[in-house]
């Protein structure tokens, strides 16, 4: 990055897809020592969330376990939003840098907005904004 400084860390949100959500959640559970929430799906399509322990204003990107169809396990199974101001600038300069976009910005209710993206290495991540 050729100056320019982030006025945040980068990453603000992680999805970790899934197969059988029961399983998936007692892993992590049992693994971490915690209970993770069900989280109400924030968008139409059919998904299903199990959130890791979060609070705001600490340090550290918030998560969840997420079941979805078409998206499975494994491989890019890991879900990783980039933080920006309004997620339609950096969705602009993903075709021009080699990636294609997936999904196109799209409103998640009351948690803002995303983008979909593929990178040059066919990983998906995302690109998430209040605006």
């Amino acid at each position: 990055m050729s100056g320019k400084q982030l006025q945040m860390n980068p990453v603000g949100w992680f999805e970790i897809y899934v197969q059988d959500m029961a399983r998936a959640a007692e892993f992590y559970s049992a693994v971490l020592g915690v209970p993770l929430d069900k989280l109400p799906s924030p968008v139409e399509r059919k998904i299903e969330m199990m959130s890791f322990p979060m609070q705001m204003g600490l340090s550290g990107a918030a998560g969840a376990l997420v079941k979805m169809e078409g998206f499975p396990s494994g491989g890019n199974s890991t879900l990783v939003y980039f933080v920006c101001e309004d997620c339609a600038t950096e969705a602009a300069r993903v075709e021009g840098a080699g990636g294609r976009i997936h999904e196109q910005k799209t409103s998640i209710g009351q948690y803002g907005f995303i983008v979909l993206a593929i990178d040059t290495e066919g990983n998906m991540f995302g690109l998430h904004s209040q605006k």
